[in-house]
């Protein structure tokens, strides 16, 4: 019989999911034999089954009112210890009080976004650390596990399979991952300067790159493409399990703040992040044993071993909006192909 049953409540995105993996193993190994019920939307199933922290998973669409229903009436017909709301907002939050859970844990209005959220919590946790993984780990350490612990995460052997084929074919064997999206467009490096960064790595290091994009991003990866003459890039917009495949082979990923880097980290693939609008410090690469660096002072920092690249007095902002921030601007090529040469070791 299990010890507890705790529901676990985060929908999406890709790397909110990959910053709440840290919290959930803590949960996991302080009640190794509890029933932990993982609330997602359908397209993060494979993701979350991958880390395998959840005894189960269970899928709604938020904006689909008999997946709402349903939901609910599934949390009604179960007895928990704890809700844990990892996401912080109405859509989330609104789940575990409907559905009747008496214990329901979540952030204070200080982290919420969403003004109200909090009301719908029993109990209400103010974060003291800073990165969103480890204040995620601060909701975990209420119901009695500890901040966050190591996890890794199983790429399905048919994902790696495909993916090796589609490269063989390409002729591409050692790589660098590029990925210039970033949800909104103000966190973004410019395309174009992707494209000469490709080109400087074919012509120095001899490597092929890999422009992974997502929905919305065909033009990022077309102008990386334009811009990078004769480097052949290939462009590449695979499913999620390919897509760990894909990241957990590659020398190096190159990208702003943004899912497939820090899924790339989760990986354990080498990473240099390019930062301007939002703050590293918060949302940065984030490993659960490694020492992270400041950025205080300086626009180079390690975190662990990976190197974050951001513009010393870039102002944190999540407004978002089309225009490329200022602070990703003053990131030049020629420093960020030099953290990539760092980073992987290669010769100066």
């Amino acid at each position: 019989m299990s010890e507890r049953r705790f529901l676990v409540l985060r929908l999406g995105s890709l790397g909110d999911i990959v910053h709440t993996f840290p919290a959930v193993a803590a949960l996991r190994e302080k009640f190794p034999a509890s029933d932990i019920v993982w609330l997602t939307h359908p397209r993060w199933n494979m993701l979350v089954k991958s880390s395998g922290l959840a005894s189960e998973i269970r899928n709604i669409e938020p904006r689909a009112l008999r997946s709402l229903r349903a939901a609910i009436a599934q949390i009604r017909a179960s007895s928990w210890d704890a809700a844990i709301d990892y996401q912080g907002l109405w859509k989330s939050a609104a789940l575990p009080f409907f559905g009747g859970v008496q214990r329901r844990v979540g952030f204070s209005s200080s982290t919420i976004r969403e003004f109200g959220v909090p009301v719908l919590y029993t109990d209400l946790v103010t974060p003291k650390t800073t990165h969103i993984a480890e204040q995620n780990g601060e909701l975990s350490v209420r119901v009695g596990a500890e901040r966050v612990a190591p996890f890794s995460l199983c790429v399905p052997v048919e994902n790696e399979s495909a993916v090796r084929s589609q490269l063989k074919r390409c002729g591409i064997d050692r790589y660098i991952v590029l990925s210039p999206g970033g949800g909104w467009r103000a966190k973004c490096w410019p395309a174009e300067r992707f494209g000469q960064l490709c080109r400087d790595i074919r012509e120095s290091l001899g490597l092929r790159c890999v422009v992974n994009y997502g929905p919305g991003e065909n033009d990022l990866a077309e102008t990386v493409r334009a811009s990078s003459a004769d480097a052949e890039p290939l462009l590449y917009d695979g499913e999620l399990g390919e897509l760990m495949a894909l990241l957990r082979n590659a020398i190096c990923i190159v990208g702003g703040d943004t899912g497939p880097l820090h899924l790339a980290i989760a990986l354990g693939t080498p990473v240099v992040a390019l930062y301007g609008p939002t703050d590293p410090l918060r949302n940065g690469p984030y490993h659960v044993t490694a020492e992270r660096g400041s950025v205080t002072e300086t626009s180079t920092t390690h975190f662990g071993q990976d190197i974050v690249l951001r513009e010393t007095n870039a102002a944190t902002s999540h407004s978002r909006n089309d225009q490329t921030d200022p602070s990703m601007l003053a990131i030049d090529v020629d420093s960020v192909f030099a953290a990539i040469r760092q980073r992987i070791g290669a010769a100066k």
